[in-house]
């Protein structure tokens, strides 16, 4: 039997980095994966990194994006992992008339917020990504957001948590979990039992099954995003690469349970848009975010519509043939908020989940905020807004 004051359930980002954080805390920590460390959304993602800088009064989305760029930076440059990273800035391309008024406006309120934004021409954006079309209408550029390898970040967070002391336990699923009557909990596994003081949810889509386990209801579901890749070409990406389309549709009707999806009860409502060069010269992009159970396989009508769609702002895509497709399984809160916090009503119990598409940006500093929290007994203030109380549930009511 393993002893340990914290256990981690779940490899992904946002759990190495919990993982990792209570390490360096001094803190005694196992984590458990039911595969492999990055084996869900964590290591197929696209990874893009986005962040629009602190801006003057740091909310909780801030934190999250600004302060993951730090955390990755940290990894890349102190800690002597290659995960690929590079703060390459970002295009989000305009389509339409209707779309240009949004993003001037958009523009506009981050920029008065301390927010690093540009409205650019398309001229002064093809000066900075040749390859886009002259028929858009201009890009709000993003010199903050970066790019970095998902899968090969995750494994780093993973091992640089193993040098701080913590074990990191794969394939090893926790298949019961339940308190101890002398507090703590224990969980099982196929490797046998582990006691921990703590415990915390950090199962990315699977937090529902896992919660399922101590009789909580969870409000995070699966939403399947998938991707598609060239092979390997020269250097002709060099920006993340995103569309405006969509934003511009979600702020005129997010949807509910979850919102910002691009398939409703099976009718496309919107197009979604991201993608990247990877150092390896593949070219990646994706953007559907459908709920589809528990499938991960691609759909290739979507993968059409979103190579449709990146053609359009990089028009020598369409000459490109698809060389792979993959999809993956991406935690949606059904209110749109992340889960950050203690779960009341349980001693110790703990959750970091619900970043929904863009888990790998945000998940390092959302596994130190928790951390951090959990240390010292003392939430951030910001955290509020991802405060599971009232939202993690009983099952049954």
């Amino acid at each position: 039997m393993l002893e340990t004051d914290v256990l981690v359930v779940g490899g992904g980002i946002a759990g190495a980095s919990a993982a990792y954080h209570l390490a360096a805390h001094g803190r005694r920590v196992a984590l458990v994966e039911r595969g492999d460390i990055a084996s869900g959304a964590s290591g197929v993602n696209a990874g893009a990194i986005d962040s629009i800088g602190w801006g003057h009064a740091p909310d909780l989305q801030a934190h999250l994006t600004a302060g993951s760029v730090d955390i990755f930076k940290a990894v890349q440059l102190d800690e002597g992992e290659d995960i690929e990273f590079r703060q390459s800035g970002a295009l989000q391309v305009i389509h339409t008339a209707a779309q240009y008024e949004f993003e001037r406006r958009r523009v506009e309120t981050l920029r008065a917020r301390g927010h690093q934004v540009e409205l650019l021409t398309t001229r002064a954006a093809r000066s900075l990504e040749p390859g886009l079309s002259p028929a858009l209408l201009g890009a709000m550029y993003s010199p903050l957001r970066s790019q970095a390898d998902p899968g090969r970040a995750t494994r780093a967070f993973a091992r640089l948590a193993e040098r701080r002391g913590a074990r990191v336990l794969t394939n090893r699923a926790a298949t019961a979990l339940a308190p101890r009557p002398a507090g703590g909990w224990i969980a099982g596994t196929a490797g046998g039992e582990i006691v921990a003081g703590a415990l915390v949810i950090a199962a990315g889509a699977w937090c529902g099954p896992v919660g399922a386990l101590l009789g909580l209801d969870i409000p995070v579901v699966p939403v399947r995003g998938q991707m598609w890749a060239t092979a390997p070409a020269p250097p002709c990406v060099f920006q993340t690469i995103s569309s405006a389309e969509s934003q511009h549709a979600w702020d005129v009707d997010p949807g509910a349970e979850p919102p910002f999806l691009t398939i409703r009860k099976g009718a496309r409502v919107t197009r979604h848009l991201y993608g990247r060069q990877r150092r390896d010269g593949e070219i990646i992009f994706g953007g559907d975010r459908e709920l589809a159970g528990w499938s991960a396989t691609p759909d290739p009508a979507g993968i059409e519509v979103n190579r449709g769609h990146a053609a359009e702002a990089l028009p020598f895509l369409a000459s490109l043939p698809i060389a792979r497709t993959w999809a993956g399984l991406m935690p949606f809160p059904l209110d749109g908020r992340p889960l950050i916090g203690r779960i009341p009503g349980r001693d110790d119990l703990w959750i970091v989940s619900g970043l929904a598409s863009s888990g790998f940006g945000r998940g390092p500093m959302a596994g130190k905020l928790l951390a951090d929290y959990l240390h010292t007994g003392q939430p951030a203030p910001l955290l509020a807004s991802a405060d599971p109380a009232g939202r993690v549930r009983e099952a049954g009511h």
